[in-house]
């Protein structure tokens, strides 16, 4: 008694009634591009947990930016992308397949008192395995993680996965969704998040995104706080600003300045502590002599291991094997910040 999609099922109509309180915007076969378009009309849960800031892929700047038109429309091509999407289905089919139940794709989803409110549901259960007594209401999310994140979903779901499955339960007014997740390949792990278990966090969610679409709708960015993390803002601004010229004026007592200054002093101490790592490793070297390791009271305390690495010999390559040098080798254009050292030294007197 497993399925994934039913078989000459008629995919329901947009706008339709397809979940207690979510209306359909677009049906699961809809073209990538026209549902890159419809979802800016809202925010999604991916959304959601990037406006937290516990997203890996962005913050709050990123989905006002996105929603805004400021960005082009996403095209995750990542490696890691390519085989999430690849293998959402084989983990839906083993969800249904262990649980005895039968899922089908839904779509982009809107709630239909905040049509802001949106989520793409991976799967609909028809028939949930948990609750056929009083036949509770539930979706199944898709996850696919590398094997390092396994640590993550020791005690249950992370909370940006915990964020997205509350807030698709918020738009389709469901009970629970259930969570299916293959670590590493071949590690599969399935896990129920309540409602009534989180209604707090239900009601901050709603909150934090309402506040986050009238800010949209408003065209007034949100304001930094100074705790994002700096990977997505640095993608954000490597996106928005892929051409540069020209020159601002840094005033001596504003905000910038203070982050120069910040910065060349957070330069300055990693270089010191660099230096003194290196010390300290050669003195740890050192008491090993002609010995690998060393022991502290009958317990490993450090060793001295080798290691191999590839190296790619590009003189020699270019040299012996020219085309193929050609073929494999390209530059590759990056930024790096340059402060000259009499701005650091002034900045840092």
């Amino acid at each position: 008694m497993t399925t994934t999609t039913e078989a000459g099922a008629t995919a329901p109509a947009p706008g339709r009634r397809v979940t207690p309180t979510g209306r359909l915007i677009l049906p699961a076969d809809a073209d990538r591009a026209d549902w890159l378009t419809a979802r800016r009309q809202g925010l999604g849960s991916s959304d959601i947990a990037a406006i937290l800031g516990i997203s890996r892929f962005g913050n709050a700047l990123t989905v006002w930016h996105d929603k805004t038109g400021g960005l082009p429309l996403e095209s995750d091509d990542t490696e890691p992308a390519l085989w999430g999407r690849l293998n959402e289905e084989t983990v839906a089919r083993e969800w249904a397949r262990r649980n005895r139940s039968h899922v089908r794709r839904v779509g982009l989803v809107a709630n239909i008192e905040r049509p802001w409110q949106m989520c793409t549901l991976d799967r609909r259960v028809l028939a949930c395995p948990i609750s056929q007594d009083t036949k509770e209401r539930c979706a199944v999310e898709v996850k696919c993680r590398d094997k390092m994140k396994a640590g993550q979903w020791r005690k249950g779901t992370p909370d940006d996965v915990l964020a997205q499955t509350l807030w698709q339960a918020d738009v389709c007014g469901f009970d629970h969704i259930h969570v299916a997740c293959l670590i590493g390949g071949n590690d599969y792990r399935q896990f129920v998040v309540r409602v009534a278990d989180h209604a707090d966090i239900v009601a901050n969610l709603r909150a934090a995104g309402e506040q986050a679409w009238q800010q949209i709708v408003a065209r007034r960015p949100p304001l930094l706080t100074g705790e994002e993390e700096p990977g997505p803002l640095l993608d954000l601004y490597a996106q928005l600003h892929p051409e540069r010229s020209g020159y601002v004026e840094i005033d001596r007592d504003g905000d910038a300045q203070d982050d120069l200054t910040e910065y060349i002093e957070q330069a300055a101490a990693e270089s010191t502590a660099k230096k003194a790592k290196e010390k300290a490793k050669a003195k740890l070297i050192g008491h090993l002599g002609g010995k690998q390791a060393a022991f502290y009271q009958d317990r490993p305390a450090y060793s001295y291991d080798e290691e191999s690495r590839e190296y790619v010999d590009r003189e020699r390559l270019r040299e012996k094997f020219p085309e193929a040098y050609e073929a494999c080798v390209e530059d590759r254009v990056s930024r790096r910040l340059n402060i000259p050292r009499n701005v650091r030294e002034e900045f840092t007197s």
